[in-house]
């Protein structure tokens, strides 16, 4: 009578007759983890590879068209257009900010799951560099005065300036103290309304008073000692600079989008800057 040896093989679990077969192993770090809704998303592979670089980078990594290409093989135009579908499906977001010395600054946001509120980090969240620290308690915010009428009137007027900037009652009321602070520090009417109106993506994807609001508390002034000098009328306005889509070359129009020679096909042909 023969006894079982103990060397002998565990039987294989039963697998799928046809298909993907997950060969898996737990990883604890240089990992990036994607939600299934990116991972499975139809469409082009250039986008979610896009997608899967930049979440994989660490915070502060160039993600211009120019850095983007010189990892992947793809050209200009596949990495435009893979940052454009990504930030209309909200996977990346553009924000105008005020950086040091007042300047207007563009910073980039990659969410790992578009519309979802970000986590507080806690002490046993790790990265690559190891537990990501839990921030000091934010100050209280500073009460917000009473919304004056002028502020009120200022919001309801936004969509002549662009339509896709139509607010509800209850979003109007919730910016008007923000643009009655503005309205206190010495800021004119039309400096609001510019801050909030300029530069704008071409694409909104989601209500624009989330926007307003983040503009309303990044961009806020000083405290005016003196009225703001009258506008030069002789002279015509300024043009901003924009970052063509297709080039990344700097040329100039009110709204993001391409530079004179994308939109023409002739890569020779660029927008005087």
């Amino acid at each position: 009578m023969t006894s079982a040896q103990s060397n002998a093989p565990s039987p294989a679990p039963p697998c799928a007759s046809s298909g993907v077969i997950h060969i898996r192993r737990r990883q604890t770090s240089h990992f990036t983890v994607l939600a299934n809704r990116l991972a499975q998303r139809a469409g082009s592979a250039v986008t979610v590879g896009v997608a899967a670089y930049i979440l994989s980078l660490p915070d502060g990594a160039p993600i211009t068209i120019a850095a983007l290409c010189t990892h992947f093989a793809e050209g200009k135009k596949a990495i435009a257009d893979a940052l454009r579908e990504l930030e209309d499906e909200g996977w990346l977001e553009r924000r105008i900010e005020r950086g040091p010395g007042g300047r207007i600054i563009t910073r980039t946001f990659a969410y790992d799951l578009p519309g979802a509120a970000p986590e507080e980090p806690t002490n046993d969240q790790e990265t690559e560099g190891g537990p990501h620290p839990v921030p000091e308690p934010a100050e209280p915010p500073q009460p917000m005065p009473e919304a004056a009428p002028e502020a009120t009137d200022l919001l309801t007027r936004l969509p002549h300036r662009d339509r896709r900037l139509l607010l509800s009652e209850r979003e109007i009321a919730a910016l008007a103290p923000a643009v009655t602070d503005w309205l206190d520090r010495g800021a004119a009417p039309q400096e609001i309304t510019e801050a909030l109106t300029s530069g704008l993506p071409a694409r909104l994807t989601r209500r624009p008073a989330r926007l307003l609001a983040h503009r309303l508390a990044a961009l806020r002034p000083p405290t005016r000692t003196a009225p703001p000098p009258h506008p030069d009328r002789s002279r015509p306005p300024v043009i901003p600079l924009q970052n063509c889509d297709g080039c990344d070359h700097a040329f100039r129009a009110d709204r993001p989008g391409r530079c004179r020679g994308c939109r023409s096909g002739s890569p020779e042909v660029r927008c005087a800057a």
